[in-house]
């Protein structure tokens, strides 16, 4: 059945891949986003399509659409973005939560919230399940972006609890692929672009700090999967690939498909950041019936020859806002 969706954020890295996902099933796609730090470029081929809509509206703010589904990814996702305007950042994921949430249940709309793996902190149990209730510093220079996630989540179950509001959670861990802002300081885009310059690539803290990194189109895969899932299922659940990674070997396997030969050099490890990281994805397999598919050798490909095909000069830092 068509049905009319909102995706927030939706000109992002995800959120781009996901209304191209969701225009090419013959759904009536809204994508709604400030351009923060989005790209409309990731979305200018989607325009001529008549089932999609762009609208440049900021998701502090309240917007009234009538629509049956809505995917909430607005919100900056990588520290070098989040951290450019901390302020920004936790509004975005409170009062952009709080607005669709009000939206979805004057409409009786569903709505999945785009949650992180970060809401779990500098996790003291490995894997990460989801009953884990996580170690995140409040007041730490990561905190706007995590604790801002650890609090859309309870306003949306509270929505749930409360209105009964139809909702979704899926907690998103390291998820990388085409169409990644450059300078968006991920480890993977920062990785590909230094190894293509020719440049060092830049290890934060010793490299042995592990992460798990899941290919943008397993990642849709399993967010249309959670919203569509007829058992009532909520989540929260982990979305991420389960193969852990330390930085060094990531470092070393983009060198390689690069074909370049550059030098590692280290800086001190940012404050809070975490030293392990790895899902669990025990309750996607069952609730979903979805696990990763791409390794990460042959997503890296697809990357990197996606950043050789770019031009870097078109790529923006964030856009200077209100707070």
């Amino acid at each position: 059945m068509i049905q009319r969706i909102l995706v927030t954020g939706g000109a992002g890295f995800l959120g781009s891949h996901l209304c191209e996902r969701l225009v090419e099933q013959g759904h009536d796609v809204i994508c709604l986003d400030n351009f923060f730090t989005s790209q409309k470029s990731n979305v200018v081929h989607l325009l001529s399509r008549p089932n999609f809509e762009l609208i440049r509206h900021d998701v502090t703010l309240p917007i009234h659409l009538e629509v049956d589904q809505i995917y909430n990814l607005a919100c900056p996702a990588a520290p070098g973005h989040y951290q450019y305007n901390p302020i920004k950042t936790i509004k975005t994921s409170v009062m952009g939560s709080i607005n669709v949430l009000g939206m979805a249940k004057r409409c009786g709309a569903k709505v999945l919230q785009a949650s992180t793996s970060e809401v779990y902190g500098d996790p003291e149990v490995h894997p990460q399940t989801e009953d884990y209730r996580g170690s995140v510093n409040p007041i730490g220079i990561r905190a706007c972006y995590d604790e801002g996630k650890r609090v859309a989540e309870t306003i949306f179950m509270d929505y749930h609890r409360a209105n009964k509001v139809d909702i979704r959670i899926v907690r998103i861990f390291n998820t990388y692929g085409p169409r990644m802002h450059p300078y968006d300081g991920r480890v993977v885009s920062n990785f590909i672009r230094q190894s293509l310059a020719g440049d060092d690539l830049t290890i934060f803290g010793d490299g042995s700090q592990t992460r798990s990194f899941c290919y943008r189109d397993d990642l849709i895969d399993a967010i249309i999967g959670m919203m569509n899932n007829e058992e009532g299922f909520i989540g929260p659940v982990n979305i991420g690939n389960p193969d852990e990674f330390t930085i060094r070997e990531l470092a070393e396997k983009v060198i390689d498909l690069c074909g370049k030969n550059n030098q590692l050099v280290t800086r001190p490890l940012p404050s809070d950041d975490p030293t392990r990281r790895r899902p669990d994805i025990s309750l996607a397999k069952e609730k979903l019936g979805w696990q990763p598919k791409v390794p990460l050798a042959d997503g890296l490909k697809h990357t990197i020859d996606w950043f050789k095909s770019i031009d870097l000069s078109d790529y923006r830092p964030p856009t200077p806002n209100y707070n």
